[in-house]
């Protein structure tokens, strides 16, 4: 690894969710455990190496959150502007799955090349998508936007792998939905790797249990076998609420929802 390839991480998290274990995780009786308190976190990332800067996906927007009862943090753009960064800067953005709370805002970067796998936008663009058991999670609004960036020449569809930078590799694995992606990210840290919903929770690796929402089952079971497979990982979930307390937080107006990952010095 070189200087060149070297990014760094910042973790936002934007919004949180208080509900039991049973609304988090798929068919919980069967796993014969008591019902309880579950917390559930909702991040974007943010990578830079010099100028450059990619977004992993943007959070929801206020009206997401406001349709399903989510609670706002921070705004994730009034967030962005605090790193001294702006939606309108045109800088890549990355789709890691077109569920709202991770396409919410995408509307905002109206001058970003927009990347997403190819079996993501012909699934949310499907007459699929209208179904209850995914558009709980999907929204047709927002998906609207993507198919606009698409009218204008910005939309970045692919499929299996792509390095979108010297140092950054999306990696289309599915399960959660068709067209699942994670992020593989060279760091001074060492390698990370976002997972977003392909792993929601370390519970979720830990103990095999999937996400309440799985558009392909086997596929679900696979990715976390193949992330549990991947060596000397650092390993960020979609959702997890304690991943924040693996890192050092950001100073300034973001400590309370930022972390930094890209430093020898970064995990606590």
């Amino acid at each position: 690894m070189t200087s060149s390839d070297s990014w760094e991480i910042t973790v936002i998290r934007h919004g949180i969710r208080h509900a039991t274990r049973s609304e988090a995780y798929m068919s919980y009786g069967f796993y014969g455990e008591p019902d309880g308190e579950h917390t559930t976190a909702y991040y974007l990332w943010i990578l830079r190496n010099g100028d450059q800067v990619i977004h992993v996906d943007t959070g929801y927007s206020t009206a997401g959150a406001r349709k399903r009862g989510r609670t706002v943090l921070i705004d994730p753009l009034e967030a962005l502007a605090h790193l001294g960064c702006s939606a309108s800067d045109g800088n890549p953005v990355v789709v890691t799955h077109a569920h709202y709370d991770h396409i919410g805002n995408v509307a905002a970067f109206d001058r970003s090349p927009i990347y997403i796998a190819a079996s993501e936008f012909e699934f949310w663009t499907s007459d699929l998508a209208p179904r209850t058991l995914f558009s709980h999670f999907g929204d047709q609004d927002e998906v609207a936007h993507l198919v606009a960036a698409r009218a204008d020449g910005r939309l970045r569809e692919f499929s299996g792998r792509l390095e979108l930078a010297p140092g950054v590799e999306l990696i289309e694995v599915g399960g959660h939905t068709p067209g699942q992606l994670v992020v593989l990210v060279n760091t001074r840290a060492g390698r990370v790797l976002l997972a977003s919903d392909a792993a929601h929770f370390h519970e979720e690796l830990e103990r095999d249990m999937l996400f309440a929402s799985m558009a392909d089952l086997p596929q679900s079971y696979r990715t976390l076998d193949w992330i549990r497979e991947q060596e000397d990982l650092i390993v960020v979930t979609g959702h997890d609420e304690a991943e924040l307390g693996r890192f050092i937080p950001l100073e300034g107006p973001l400590s309370e929802h930022a972390v930094k990952i890209g430093g020898s010095d970064d995990r606590r």
